[in-house]
Order: C-alpha cells, then structure tokens, then sequence
C-alpha cells in the first residue's frame, strides 16, 4: 500500500475530544487503502507551559536540559492518540523521535535533520499498524535528545515523508490552508489554492504560521507536495486545491504577482559597531540566532557596523545571550524591541520597482525604519502597533 504521511498540530490535538476526532479521521484514511504515518505537536500551550516552568526555575535555562524537558509533549500526544485509535479498533503504536530514527545534528534547541532511518516505522506499518510518531524532536549523532525549533512537527513530518517515499504529506490544523494574510487581522483574507516551494518557505520565513520555513526546505529537496489543510476537513480528494493549498514546484503563477502578505509582530533588531568579527559570529552560533538578513559594512576608522533582524521565537536564553554582547562590545552593540515586519511575497516580485513602490506610498514612510528586499519578499519594518495596520493596507493595495 501507498504510505501517506499526516501531521496534527497543538489546536487540533487539544484536548481528549479533539485527539478522539483526530483518531476518527486516521483511521478513515488507513480504511481508504493507504499505510499511514501520523507526526503530532504537544497539546495546545504545552510547549509555553513548560517554558514558563523552566524559567521560574531560571533565567536562561541550558539548552540541552531544555530539550529534555520540551519533548515531553509530543510523547503525551502520541502516546493519547495511540489509546485512542486502539479505543476505535485501530492497531496503532507510538514512537519518539528517536524512536522513528530521525537523526540531527548536534544542536540543542534549533537542531536541524540531517538522516532518517525509519526502519521500525517500515517494520509496524508492515504489521498493518498506524504508527504515531512525536514530532518536534529526534535525537543527535551523539545519541543526546535535541528539538527542531518552532513548528518543527511539520518538519519531521516532511522528513518522514521523504524517508518513506510517501504519496503525500499532509499537515492539518484549525485552518483550511495558507491564506493571503492572517485572517485574524485583514477579514478578506483568501485562502491560496497553490504556492511554489520558494513562496511558501518566504511567507513561513515572515510569519505565516501554517507551515515551517525547514519543512518546505526539506520538501522541495525531495520535490515532496505538501498539503495544508483543516484537520475537520475531509481527506484530499482528486483536486486538493478545492478546499486547501497545495504546495509543490511551480504554481501557475504571473511573475511579480503578489501571493500574500505575512507579518511579525515582535523582531529584534541588533544594532551597532564590533571589532571582532569572529567573536560576533561565535555569539549568534552559541544561541542558535539566526543569521539571515545580517548586514556588515566596514568602518572606515577600523572595525565593522552589523545589522541584524531575528525573530524571538527560539531565544530561550536572552539575559544569557545579552550579558555576552556587552561582556565582549559594551555599549558598542544594542538589541532593541518593539518592532515587527510586514512583507509582501510573491515570485518576481522584484523584477521592477513598481511594487516597492505602490508598498511604499500606502504606508508611513516616517515610521517605516527599514526596507529590504529579495527576488520574492518586500519587507517593512515599523513598529509593533503598527503591524496590523500596515498588514490590511498592504493587502488591500496588493490584492484586494
């Protein structure tokens, strides 16, 4: 039989009554002939749970302990809709990450995959058994627990896919795919029936929530369709952009059309001058920032001015993270708040400049503090009550 793999998110596993639907739903595809491999988040709020317990014990909690601890809610969702598919008749069994073999690097936190070997999972889909898998973790060369960072379940769900040379993988959750912006802030959002890897992987990148930047990574690698839909959905059928959105290799798509419109709410902005170049970068390594969009211009009296924007998402240790900027630049370097961005996405966008500038006009230039472009993203950065404003402007001249 053809393997599909499923991903649930934290909403759609919240609680006992929503796992008893989840477990419906799998078992539904199992019976539609497929062997079926389901990835699943911890429980609504799990996650910021535990990261408020561990910061009542302390500040800037080590990384490798912190591991530890988030992982156990993924073992409590896989283990519950394990019960339940078993409650409905179902053969099913549980595996950790490790377990189901996904391999990482030796990073705590922000550990990226880099091998599956899913032979146990091979092995009990064989037995005809549904195989429920943790999502968000696996385990390091070095045989330590590590985590994927922020929505990594949809990681680990590609990754299997890919391991299993799935028919499709399909990631669930309490919406019916990715929208033109968050329908929580602009009410005529639409839902985009097809978006290309690299459209995807932007708006994720951005702040659109429903699928991971890694994930569409790891997709276009193995040229993995990926479909995001509503867990109380039906399952896809021959046309899944009916009620969905497909992503895969090339959408059909006008170059320099607007696909959507994703925000960031809260960004840190890194500012300021360093003499040490090597040190600068060994800091950002150390806590797991991410280093895409860093800016560097030589000084002409000696050294370098750095620019950098990062989400907050991933920093579990930020008193740590600023002690060490100031023990090795001082006053020199600066992190400042209460900023977010905005961007507009689409392929080509940048062709011309006729969209930078139609974004530019509709917005409050004497608030906007930076613009940067890429062949598919403008983004505005503006301050944090001013995001979802700047979202419904940009959304009403873009594609409204």
């Amino acid at each position: 039989m053809s393997v599909v793999v499923q991903k649930y998110g934290g909403s759609s596993v919240a609680s006992p009554e929503k796992l008893k639907e989840v477990a419906e739903r799998v078992i539904k595809t199992q019976n539609s002939g497929y062997s079926v491999v389901v990835v699943v988040s911890a429980m609504a709020d799990t996650t910021d749970e535990l990261l408020s317990l561990a910061g009542k014990i302390c500040e800037s909690p080590e990384r490798r302990e912190l591991d530890m601890l988030l992982t156990v809610g993924e073992r409590i969702s896989m283990a519950l809709l394990s019960m339940a598919i078993r409650n409905l008749g179902g053969k099913a069994i549980s595996f950790t990450g490790s377990q189901a073999g996904i391999l990482t690097n030796d990073r705590h936190v922000d550990a990226r995959i880099i091998e599956v070997r899913p032979v146990r999972v091979q092995d009990e889909l064989e037995k005809g058994n549904i195989v429920i898998v943790a999502g968000y973790q696996g385990m390091s060369y070095k045989r330590e627990i590590t985590t994927l960072g922020r929505g990594g379940s949809d990681t680990t769900a590609v990754a299997l896919a890919a391991a299993l040379d799935a028919e499709w993988c399909e990631i669930c959750s309490d919406v019916d795919g990715v929208y033109s912006a968050d329908p929580r802030v602009v009410s005529a959002a639409q839902r985009i029936p097809e978006l290309s890897y690299d459209e995807t992987r932007e708006m994720a990148e951005n702040g659109a929530k429903v699928l991971n930047s890694q994930a569409v990574e790891f997709a276009e690698k193995h040229n993995i369709a990926i479909y995001a839909r509503a867990t109380t959905g039906p399952l896809p059928g021959e046309d899944p952009t009916r009620d969905g959105t497909v992503v895969r290799k090339s959408p059909p798509r006008e170059p320099g059309t607007i696909a959507g419109i994703a925000s960031l709410k809260e960004v840190f902005l890194l500012r300021g001058q360093v003499s040490d170049l090597a040190a600068f970068y060994q800091i950002l390594r150390r806590f797991g920032i991410d280093s895409g969009g860093l800016k560097i211009d030589s000084l002409s009296g000696g050294g370098w001015s750095v620019s950098l924007q990062f989400s907050p998402e991933n920093l579990h240790q930020r008193p740590a993270f600023e002690a060490e900027l100031q023990k090795c630049f001082g006053k020199e370097i600066l992190m400042v708040e209460s900023y977010g961005t905005v961007s507009a996405i689409g392929s080509g966008i940048n062709a011309g400049a006729a969209n930078l500038e139609r974004g530019s006009r509709v917005l409050p230039l004497d608030l906007v503090l930076e613009i940067s472009t890429s062949p598919r993203r403008i983004t505005w950065t503006l301050p944090s009550d001013r995001i979802d404003e700047a979202t419904r402007t940009l959304h009403s001249e873009f594609l409204e």
